[in-house]
C-alpha cells in the first residue's frame, strides 16, 4: 500500500502540470497584485474606512441637532456666552477658573 502511495506521488511530481498549476497558485497567492495578502490588506482599509464613516455620521447627526438648537436667538446667546465669553456693552465678564480640574 504504501508503494502505491509513493509511486502516485512520484507521478504527481514529475508532472508538468501539477508544477504549473503549483506556481500558479504560488503566483496568484504571493506575487499577484490581488494577491491574497493584499485582499487582506483592502480588507482590514475597508474596515476602517467603515468605522471612520460610522463616526462621521454620528458627529453629522450630532451637529445637525447643534445647528437646529442655535436656530433660535436665546440659545445661540447663551452658547456665545458660555464657549466664547462674548458680553453685552453694558455687562462685567468675570471668568473663574478652577486649578483642580485638569
Amino acid at each position: 500500500m504504501n508503494e502505491r502511495i509513493r509511486k502516485i506521488g512520484r507521478r504527481i511530481i514529475r508532472n508538468k502540470y501539477f508544477f504549473t498549476f503549483l506556481l500558479f497558485v504560488i503566483w496568484v497567492g504571493l506575487f499577484d497584485e490581488n494577491s491574497l495578502l493584499e485582499q487582506h490588506k483592502y480588507k482590514k482599509r475597508i474596515q476602517n474606512l467603515e468605522q471612520q464613516q460610522d463616526y462621521y455620521i454620528k458627529k453629522f447627526k450630532e451637529d445637525s441637532t447643534k445647528l437646529e438648537e442655535f436656530k433660535s436667538p436665546e440659545k445661540l446667546e447663551k452658547f456665545a456666552r458660555e464657549n466664547f465669553y462674548m458680553k453685552k456693552d453694558n455687562e462685567d465678564l468675570f471668568v473663574i477658573v478652577d486649578k483642580t480640574k485638569k
